[in-house]
């Protein structure tokens, strides 16, 4: 499902929209019903489009590594005492 397809969806939701207020008009309500399950499906493929075009334009936070994360490890030698 790419960005390309958003145009088409968008007519499809358009299209399903006046079917619907169609129907409702001439009172054919198994029809009303159909076209709404399609345009809830077109809308839900829609939102989808959406989350995965704003996932790709936001900006990752990957962290900042602390100074102990990233500086050598050292360990202590102790003196001998005599």
């Amino acid at each position: 499902m790419g960005t390309d397809e958003r145009p088409r969806l968008l007519e499809i939701r358009e299209n399903l929209t006046d079917r619907i207020a169609e129907a409702e008009r001439e009172g054919w309500l198994g029809d009303v019903e159909g076209f709404s399950v399609s345009l809830a499906a077109a809308e839900d493929k829609i939102a989808r489009l959406n989350a995965r075009q704003d996932r790709r334009s936001s900006q990752v936070f990957l962290g900042v590594p602390s100074f102990g994360q990233i500086a050598p490890q050292t360990s202590a030698i102790e003196k001998p005492t005599c």
